[in-house]
């Protein structure tokens, strides 16, 4: 696949970043660990591929804004383009050994993503979209599943764990979605769970509480693969929100209603 010069230096910073991660996956056990919150761990191998990725994308180009997973917002001079990035999504699958976890970078451009990223380097997985172009894994051409109903469905989530969300509606949401599926599967990486949606590994996807760089680079993919995304009231506010539903078309709209039912009068 041809591949536009943006790509190729988003490609190159997720690919060197990735590098330096595999290399501290490896020696997962001998990590310094810091505690960023309650059940959300930051590691010296997170910060270093964060370092690496502004490197590459500041000198590449060098008026772009940025906004950072641990850095937070960077402003730049030119206010029309701005990096979104996660160095590593999936931290504590990370930390445990578990090889599911990303790097995840998106441009915006005036609003718009226009750009993706997101690449498993112990899977050497790289997913790439560019706006109107499609949604590639390692170079094959990506669609989404073409399941239609929810009986025959895979769907993944994201759960929420200590001092995130509310667990209550959650598992109010999960009994809804439970009885309707085939399947439901956690991996870990909102990133690449929406890399699975894009790819047809997974028929759909929803979760809350996620954050702009958990998500913008995998809602260009899903888009370019045919699929649908929007927040869990149909609008596009995901990045505003933290909200996303994701599939087909028929089952990005049944998972919509069902993850919506209202919930039971207490």
């Amino acid at each position: 696949m041809a591949r536009s010069a943006i790509l190729n230096v988003m490609v190159q910073a997720a690919m060197k970043a990735g590098r330096s991660l595999g290399r501290d996956f490896g020696e997962v056990q001998n990590l310094q660990v810091s505690m960023k919150g309650p059940g959300d761990y930051v590691s010296q191998a997170d910060r270093k591929a964060e370092e690496i990725i502004h490197g590459e994308l500041a000198r590449a180009r060098p008026g772009y804004a940025f906004l950072m997973e641990e850095r937070g917002v960077v402003e730049g001079e030119d206010a029309q383009h701005r990096w979104i990035v996660d160095p590593l999504d999936g931290t504590t699958n990370f930390l445990h050994g578990i090889p599911i976890f990303s790097i995840s970078i998106a441009l915006e451009r005036q609003g718009q993503i226009v750009a993706a990223v997101i690449y498993n380097p112990a899977m050497d997985e790289l997913y790439t979209a560019e706006r109107g172009g499609g949604a590639f894994l390692n170079d094959r051409r990506l669609r989404v599943a073409a399941r239609s109903k929810l009986t025959d469905a895979v769907i993944g989530t994201g759960v929420p764990h200590l001092g995130r969300g509310h667990h209550g509606n959650y598992l109010i949401e999960l009994r809804h979605v439970m009885g309707e599926v085939s399947g439901i599967r956690r991996m870990g990486s909102a990133a690449l769970d929406l890399a699975y949606v894009a790819a047809g590994r997974l028929d759909g996807f929803w979760e809350s509480w996620l954050a702009p760089w958990d998500m913008a680079a995998g809602i260009l993919l899903v888009r370019e693969a045919g699929g649908f995304v929007s927040d869990r009231e149909g609008g596009q506010g995901m990045l505003e929100n933290g909200t996303i539903v994701a599939g087909n078309e028929a089952i990005h709209r049944t998972l919509l209603k069902t993850v919506n039912k209202p919930l039971p009068v207490r």
